[in-house]
């Protein structure tokens, strides 16, 4: 096994050389040191990332994404790990709330299809040449996107009642 770990900058300056600006010029170094990247150009970010041998994130750890509704945008988080290297990054993508679309990444990695698949249904992030893109926690029939900030319970699904007393007076 390799211990060439690369730190978060290193990985940093590996992508600017090969990509340039489809990343940020601007690392942001925390314990999941974050790097933007521009939307449409996730897939090919990440695909290089997997594929360049002195990188290999081999892992996508995480994908989440947060509805920042004061910006208009939807950020979808890539959390990626390198079990060869043993070292970590996350890359940030913003997305349009209005008609939010990002590439897939489930050709990349394959656990890509589910965490894509929740985004889309508690979020309503539409990932463009995902395999089988539907709802995957609530039913198909539900409407809206239950993490977006505007969203509003209905008060009743197929006449059941969505109201429950607050777990906080318990």
């Amino acid at each position: 096994m390799s211990r060439s770990t690369m730190d978060a900058a290193d990985i940093h300056r590996r992508l600017r050389e090969r990509l340039g600006n489809l990343v940020s010029a601007e690392l942001k170094v925390a314990s999941w040191s974050l790097c933007d990247v521009k939307p449409q150009s996730v897939a090919e970010v990440c695909r290089f990332l997997r594929d360049e041998p002195e990188l290999a994130f081999d892992c996508l750890s995480n994908l989440s994404a947060v509805d920042r509704k004061g910006e208009d945008t939807i950020e979808v988080y890539y959390h990626l790990f390198s079990y060869k290297h043993r070292h970590r990054i996350a890359l940030r993508a913003a997305t349009p709330r209005p008609d939010p679309v990002l590439p897939t990444v489930s050709h990349i990695w394959p656990i890509a299809n589910w965490l894509e698949r929740e985004a889309f249904d508690l979020l309503g992030v539409r990932f463009a040449g995902h395999p089988d893109l539907r709802r995957l926690l609530m039913p198909e029939d539900w409407v809206g996107h239950p993490l977006r900030k505007d969203f509003v319970e209905p008060e009743e699904y197929h006449g059941i009642s969505t109201r429950r007393e607050s777990l906080l007076k318990l």
